[in-house]
C-alpha cells in the first residue's frame, strides 16, 4: 500500500486535505476578524483614514514633486568640507564672565539634574555670574561754551542669579559713575579742573523676573494651562526701541504673551502692563532748582505689540503723575507704530507720539505737549546683512516728549543725536521740540568683523525764533563712527563729530575708546 508521505507535493490534494486546508482557513480569518484586521485580509481597502483634529484638513500630495534622495556613496566624507558649507564658520573663543558660579552660561552638556524645591515641572538650576565690559575713552570735546580734554574710565556689571529655566534676580551697577559723570581725569581746556573720582555705590537696577505660569506648574506637579511673564523691583523697561520709554523704575509689569487671531490674521501679539512710583524721570519735567526730578513722579501705562499685516505695529498708553510742587508738570501719552519691509528693497518704520493733558499752574509754559513724527528708513542692498543706508527723519510740533526716560526722542535718530555715555560727548539736540530735520547716512560691516558708520545730519527750528523753544538753533553735523574687535574681549572705537549751529557757537568732538568686555 502506497504510503501518504511518498506522494508528491502536487498530488496531496484529496479531498479530506482540501476540506481541511478550508476549515483551517476558516478559522484563521475567524480569528483575524475577531482581532480587527480581518477586513483587511479580506480586502485591501487601502491604509486606514488618519486621524485628526477638525481644525486641521489633508493637504494635495503631488508625488512627481519629490525625487530621489541624492547618493554620495562615491564621495568620501570630508569634515572640512562641511566648514565651507557654513561659510568655513569655526567656534569663536567668547570672553567668559567675571564670576560663574553653577551651571555655566552658552556651555555645552552633559549638565547636573535640577533641584526639585518648588516642584519636578519648575527644577531649581542655582547659578550666579557677574558679566559686563570696562570702558577707557580719551577725548576732546568743545560744546560751543565748554572745551575740554579728558580721559575716562566707567564699568558696567551685570550681577545675575538664576533660579529655575524662567526665574532670576538681576542687577546692574555702575561703580565709577554718578549722574551721568564717569570717573575722569581733565588735563586740558579753559574748565580744566584735573581728576576726578565718581565712585558710586548705587544699584542702577535689581529685579526679579519671571513666569507665574510655570511656577504654578511647578507647586501644583501638573501643566497651569498658561503663561505670565513678570518682573517688580527696580526693574529696567524699553518700548518701541527705547524712543518711547528706556528707565529702569521701581515698580514692575506684567505680559499677557503670544497670542494670536486668524480671523484678524494676527500671527503673535503680547500686551504689558506696567506701573513704577520712584526713579521715573522726563526730560520734560523739572524741579524748582531746574534739575531733571527722580523721586516725585509716578508713570502707568499699558504697551502693544501686534504681528500683522506682514509687519508689525506697537501701541503705548501712558501717564506721568507728579506729586506735590510737580503736579502741575503731569501729562498723558499715546503712541503707536508700523513697522514693515516693502517690495524686498525698503525697511521703513513710522512712529507717532502724542503728549498732551499737560495743565501748569499760573499760566506756566506747558514742557510736555505736542506731536512728533518720527520715520525711519533703511535700503535693502545686495549685501543686505553688511551694507546700510539709512535715511531717518522727524518732525516735532510743540513740546513732544517720552513717556519715562533721561534723554530725549530723537536719540535714535542718527549717531550725531547719541551720547556715547561715558562724558558730554557733543551732539545734535536730541528734542524734538518745535523742530524737524534727520540724518542721512551708511553703515558698513565688511565681512562681520568691523563697523564704519558716516552720517550727515540736521535739526531745523519750526517757524521764528522763540527763546523759551529747547531748540533755538538750526544745527547741522557730520559724523563718524569706527569699531574693530582686537580679540575676542576687546574692542576699539572711534567717534567724531563736527557741527555747526546758526546761533550759538559750533561743536566738534573726537573720542578713541577702548572696550574690555568679560
Amino acid at each position: 500500500m502506497e504510503e501518504v508521505r511518498d506522494i508528491p507535493a502536487a498530488r496531496k490534494t484529496g479531498p479530506r486535505r482540501r476540506t481541511g486546508a478550508l476549515l483551517g482557513s476558516v478559522a484563521v480569518a475567524a480569528m483575524l476578524a475577531m482581532a480587527g484586521i480581518g477586513g483587511a485580509m479580506a480586502a485591501d481597502t487601502g491604509p486606514p483614514e488618519p486621524q485628526m483634529s477638525p481644525e486641521a484638513k489633508p493637504t494635495d500630495f503631488d508625488k512627481d514633486a519629490f525625487g530621489s534622495d541624492p547618493s554620495y556613496e562615491d564621495k568620501p566624507y570630508d569634515p572640512e568640507a562641511q566648514y565651507i558649507i557654513y561659510g568655513a564658520k569655526q567656534p569663536s573663543a567668547n570672553p567668559r564672565p567675571l564670576l560663574e558660579l553653577g551651571r555655566a552660561i552658552y556651555t555645552e552638556g552633559p549638565f547636573k539634574p535640577g533641584i526639585n524645591i518648588i516642584g519636578e515641572r519648575n527644577l531649581v538650576f542655582p547659578a550666579l555670574s557677574i558679566f559686563g565690559d570696562v570702558r577707557t575713552a580719551v577725548e576732546y570735546n568743545d560744546n560751543g561754551n565748554v572745551e575740554i580734554g579728558q580721559i575716562a574710565v566707567d564699568a558696567n556689571l551685570d550681577i545675575d542669579l538664576k533660579l529655575t529655566g524662567t526665574e532670576r534676580i538681576h542687577a546692574f551697577v555702575e561703580p565709577f559713575d554718578r549722574d551721568g559723570n564717569a570717573t575722569r581725569y581733565e588735563f586740558f581746556g579753559d574748565d580744566e579742573d584735573g581728576g576726578e573720582e565718581q565712585l558710586n555705590g548705587n544699584i542702577e537696577t535689581l529685579f526679579f523676573e519671571g513666569d507665574v505660569g510655570q511656577i504654578a506648574s511647578g507647586l501644583m506637579d501638573r501643566d497651569a494651562g498658561f503663561d505670565l511673564p513678570i518682573a517688580f523691583g527696580l526693574t529696567p523697561l524699553l518700548f518701541q526701541n527705547g524712543i518711547w520709554m528706556e528707565e529702569a523704575i521701581w515698580g514692575g509689569a506684567f505680559t499677557i504673551a503670544a497670542k494670536n487671531s486668524p480671523a484678524l490674521d494676527i500671527s503673535n501679539m503680547d500686551f504689558t502692563f506696567f506701573a513704577g512710583f520712584d526713579h521715573v524721570e522726563n526730560p520734560g519735567i523739572r524741579n524748582a532748582q531746574g534739575l531733571r526730578e527722580q523721586h516725585n513722579l509716578n508713570v502707568f501705562g499699558a504697551a502693544a505689540f501686534i504681528e500683522t499685516m506682514e509687519g508689525y505695529f506697537e501701541f503705548g498708553v501712558g501717564r506721568i503723575e507728579g506729586e506735590d510742587q510737580l503736579d502741575d508738570q503731569s501729562f498723558n501719552s499715546l503712541t503707536g507704530a508700523f513697522t514693515r519691509r516693502y517690495g524686498g528693497w525698503l525697511s521703513n518704520s513710522v512712529r507717532a507720539i502724542w503728549t498732551f493733558g499737560q495743565d501748569r499752574d499760573n499760566n506756566q509754559i506747558q514742557t510736555a505737549d505736542g506731536l512728533a513724527i518720527l520715520i525711519e528708513n533703511s535700503l535693502v542692498t545686495h549685501k543686505p546683512s553688511t551694507l546700510v543706508p539709512y535715511f531717518n527723519f522727524f518732525l516735532g510740533i510743540d513740546r513732544p516728549q517720552p513717556l519715562s526716560d533721561e534723554t530725549g526722542l530723537l536719540k535714535n535718530t542718527g549717531i550725531t543725536f547719541e551720547d556715547p555715555g561715558i562724558t558730554n560727548f557733543p551732539k545734535l539736540n536730541d528734542l524734538a521740540n518745535d523742530a524737524f530735520g534727520g540724518a542721512i547716512g551708511v553703515q558698513y560691516l565688511f565681512n562681520l568683523d568691523q563697523q564704519i558708520v558716516v552720517e550727515a545730519a540736521t535739526s531745523q527750528r519750526l517757524g521764528g525764533f522763540d527763546a523759551n523753544r529747547a531748540v533755538p538753533n538750526d544745527e547741522y553735523a557730520l559724523g563718524f563712527r569706527y569699531q574693530l574687535p582686537i580679540a575676542a574681549a576687546w574692542i576699539v572705537r572711534a567717534d567724531g563729530i563736527l557741527g555747526f549751529r546758526s546761533d550759538a557757537e559750533d561743536i566738534r568732538g573726537m573720542r578713541l575708546e577702548l572696550r574690555r568686555k568679560f
